[in-house]
């Protein structure tokens, strides 16, 4: 599974943002959403959705190797995780996050809960046999 953006038909509600943070966190905080929604302003309705591309980069700089791929999705393994955050200041989209509770990091696993939720389908999910539906 992965999941595609639409970035035109992105209305910056935030509803991706909340079903987020309580899929991943079990509260209602998107302010801890692993997806980022940015205003292009002056332009009204213009908005750019941030996520996470599983590009590694995170991975590439972890001193202990607590990122790992697994199926095509790089996960923190919180107990090898030491919190030193150098994979969040490496994240290219700015979109890793720092759970308060335990000062490590937290990123997209594509559970597609932002996909379920969004209202005009600027986030969908999509397989490799209906790519090319999504594009």
């Amino acid at each position: 599974m992965n999941l595609k953006f639409n970035h035109e038909k992105c209305s910056g509600c935030g509803v991706c943002k909340l079903a987020c943070s309580i899929r991943n966190f079990e509260e209602v905080t998107p302010s801890k959403a692993v997806l980022r929604i940015e205003g292009l302003f002056p332009e009204p309705g213009n908005y750019h959705i941030h996520f996470c591309d599983q590009c590694g980069e995170c991975a590439e700089v972890c001193p202990t190797e607590a990122i790992e791929l697994q199926d095509g999705i790089y996960q923190i393994n919180d107990d090898e995780c030491i919190g030193c955050l150098a994979c969040v200041e490496a994240c290219p989209h700015g979109v890793m996050i720092i759970k308060n509770e335990d000062d490590i990091p937290a990123k997209c696993i594509l559970c597609g809960e932002c996909a379920s939720v969004c209202p005009r389908e600027a986030i969908v999910i999509y397989k490799e046999e209906n790519e090319k539906e999504c594009r």
